[in-house]
Parts: C-alpha cells; structure tokens; sequence
C-alpha cells in the first residue's frame, strides 16, 4: 500500500518553482489492436487512425516542445519502438525521455503472470536497442497493475510508476516488498474520455475548452499547494487540429502562471524519493508521522 505522506510533503521542485508539471504522451500507434489481435485487413479504419498518430500526431507534438524549450516522458509500448524507429528515435534526438508502456499494449489485469514477464522483457529490449539502456519507468496499458507486475518492475529494476491513482501529489508505493515511486494519474487528466470514439459504441466528443477547463483547474489548485500534476496525451488523439491548438493554449496559459516548471518524470523521480528517505527519518527523529 502506499504511504503518500512520505513522498508529499514539501518538495522543491527544479528551478526554485512552486509547482511542477509533466506533460506525457502514450505513443501507443497500433500496439493495442495487434494485442487485441485484429487484422488490419479488416480493420483498416482503426489501424489508419493510429498511424496517423505517429504519421501527424507526434510531429506536432515534437514541434511544438522544442518552441516552448520543454522535455517530455513518452510511454512507448514496444512494438511501435519497433515499427517507427525513425519516429521514436526522433523523440530520443531532441532529448525527451522515453519510458515502458508494455510491447502489445496488453493489461496486465487481463493476462497471465508468464504473460506479464514477455510484455515487460519484450518491452524493455525495444526501447534499449534505441537508447542504449534500460527505461527507468513504468506506466500499465490501461492503468491497471497486478501483484505480480508490481514484483516484476522491482525484479527488473525499474524506479518508477506512472499507473496508479493513490494520491494527487507524487508518492510511494509499496507493494509486496517492492517500493517503487508512484507519478499518479486520473482519468480526468487523460485525453481518452473527454475524445473517445468507437465504431459501433460511440462515445465521447468534447468540446476541447472543456478538456482545458477541467485540466488548468486541476494545474491552479496543485500550484496553490505546491504541487505536481501528469497529464497524459495520445498523439492520435490530441495530435488532431482543434484539440491541439487547445492544448498548446493550455500549456502555454499554464507557463504564463509562472514559478512553474515543466520535468520529465525521471527528473522528479529521485527527488521524490529522497524527499521521503527524509520526510521519513524526520519523523523516526521526532516521533511525528511523516508529512
């Protein structure tokens, strides 16, 4: 379980600013309808749509972060490593972080233990063979962790997770042994439910001002406590016309706030955790709980 008080107290975030925010991106293109097992041949509207993700979506994305000057962390799964080295590749050449997000995009709620150690071990020598060494995070397809996932990501080395929602501030979470930094995420700071269409199911199409509404709420409140909000883009999703100059007035609306900066996860991940080696042996020294 998690302690959030170990990893949520005061923080100094890079730069001397009051708040911190992530801006990531999940560049899933067509891993999660090869892990559902659909043939393009009979599906070529949905797998277009996903290309057009890594075609359209990311370049935008990337041009847009090198005129604003921010870093991002891309959750790559990796078979679009894979199929879109040059594109990925791209991410790595203008100094983002790349991180795990599975190889087939599967859940791992819906798939066996053996099944979870190939999505990881898969997933990882993809994005090595980019980099040249091991990703440092983790965020689930879906958003949903196993016990067995959580005893992987430690086996495997990794220092931090970005799937879980115990808290709105950054935090640790233990589980079986394992202590892994947790970035927490909600569905209300993900592109998906506000956009998400289906053939056949239908779905959502928001107005985007009510996706920035919603979103730079959430930034003023974290910037009145000192805090730190993730939010997760899809380039197939945000990369669309409308919704992205939407999304390049909210990042720019929430820069303008100012004693603000914008950090990777990897950035952060080690500051949180020597925040709560502190938080927590101030308290062992005072006999207080840790905040």
């Amino acid at each position: 379980m998690n302690n959030p008080g170990e990893a949520a107290g005061t923080l100094r975030w890079p730069r001397g600013a009051v708040a911190s925010v992530s801006l990531t991106f999940d560049v899933d293109a067509e891993s999660a309808l090869m892990g559902m097992d659909l043939e393009e041949t009979s599906n070529y509207s949905a797998f277009s749509e996903r290309r057009f993700g890594v075609a359209r979506g990311l370049p935008r994305i990337l041009a847009f972060l090198a005129d604003e000057g921010i870093k991002g962390t891309f959750y790559v799964p990796g078979y679009t490593a894979e199929h879109y080295p040059d594109q990925v590749g791209e991410i790595v050449e203008q100094g983002h972080e790349l991180a795990h997000h599975g190889y087939f995009h599967r859940p791992p709620n819906r798939i066996d233990a053996a099944a979870q150690r190939e999505e990881l071990e898969r997933g990882v020598a993809a994005l090595e063979k980019l980099t040249g060494k091991a990703p440092l995070g983790y965020r689930s397809p879906s958003w949903e962790v196993t016990a067995e996932t959580f005893s992987l990501l430690g086996e495997m080395g990794f220092e931090y997770d970005s799937s879980l929602m115990g808290d709105d501030h950054p935090y640790i979470e233990m589980l079986g042994g394992v202590s892994l930094v947790e970035f927490p995420v909600h569905w209300s700071l993900d592109d998906f439910p506000y956009y998400s269409w289906g053939e056949g199911r239908g779905g959502l199409m928001s107005d985007p001002a009510t996706l920035s509404a919603v979103w730079m709420s959430e930034f003023r409140a974290a910037w009145r406590e000192g805090g730190h909000v993730t939010y997760t883009a899809h380039p197939e999703i945000t990369g669309r016309r409308s919704r992205f100059a939407a999304f390049e007035d909210l990042v720019r609306s929430i820069r303008s706030s100012g004693d603000v900066c914008f950090s990777t996860h990897a950035e952060l991940s080690e500051l949180v955790r020597s925040n709560a080696v502190r938080q927590s042996a101030a308290s062992q020294s005072t006999g207080a709980p840790a905040r």
